[in-house]
């Protein structure tokens, strides 16, 4: 396995330069990473499968999901790109690489988990922000158009704020200067973790139902359903901010209230049954 990933390591940097790589690569790499995972939950969606993990009983529109893809398409090309070609000088002044030998699985853990320790910390602050009542009438408002979201809604945003949270994702690479490899794997673990918690459904196998801490979709959807002033779970992917600040007591109140109820209909059911 090492070999192979080696050998397409160096087809790449033999057949493309470091610019195209670092920019264009990147670029291209996000989109489809982005489109693939989050295409299959517009297609639940629509179809009505698997409508019984689904987490709201609305739908949107087919004018909805049109318009919120034709927004991403001219976000992605009109912002993201940009951004990834102003920032490779940044990138390249803080070390980052793209030859051989690729970093160990070692390093490539170590900085990954920096970068999701950093990442939460600042998206929770900034996202909180996000919810004071200017921000959020003027910017924040955009993303919370969806108030049932989808796969693709996870990148739904105005420019502004596209901006704004993005520096949460950057600044873990930016301070590391990682090899490119590690930054690509770093995006796409960070791409199908916001796709998820955006999907509106919470499946069996659902990440959030394996790993202690980590929001999920059922988290996050909440956030999505309540007013802004009291919507509470700001934290990116795990939960641990929104508990220490207590602003997921909405939400931990929500679920203890629906467990005692479920609780008390089995008793109702097994005294009548008596």
């Amino acid at each position: 396995m090492d070999s192979f990933v080696q050998s397409s390591w160096q087809f790449l940097i033999t057949h493309f330069s470091e610019f195209q790589l670092a920019c264009l690569g990147t670029f291209f790499l996000h989109e489809g990473v982005f489109f693939l995972s989050g295409l299959p939950f517009m297609m639940l969606e629509r179809t009505r499968w698997l409508s019984k993990y689904k987490i709201q009983g609305k739908n949107n529109s087919l004018a909805a999901q049109e318009k919120c893809i034709s927004r991403l398409i001219l976000y992605h090309f009109g912002v993201n790109l940009p951004v990834m070609i102003i920032s490779y000088p940044l990138f390249k002044r803080m070390g980052m690489q793209i030859s051989l030998p690729l970093p160990s699985w070692k390093v490539i853990l170590t900085q990954i988990i920096f970068y999701f320790i950093l990442e939460d910390f600042i998206f929770y602050w900034g996202h909180r922000i996000l919810h004071t009542k200017w921000l959020y009438t003027h910017v924040h408002s955009v993303h919370h158009e969806y108030a049932t979201p989808f796969g693709l809604t996870s990148e739904y945003a105005h420019p502004a704020e596209i901006l704004f949270l993005g520096f949460a994702t950057i600044i873990g690479p930016v301070l590391t200067g990682p090899h490119l490899m590690t930054l690509w794997i770093w995006m796409i673990l960070r791409v199908l973790e916001t796709v998820e918690v955006h999907s509106g459904h919470h499946f069996p196998w659902s990440v959030s139902n394996f790993i202690p801490l980590y929001g999920g979709a059922d988290f996050h959807d909440y956030h999505h359903r309540l007013l802004y002033t009291k919507s509470g779970n700001y934290s990116s992917t795990f939960t641990y901010m929104d508990w220490i600040f207590g602003t997921d007591t909405g939400y931990r109140n929500l679920k203890a209230s629906k467990k005692a109820e479920a609780e008390s209909c089995c008793v109702d059911i097994k005294f009548k049954g008596m």
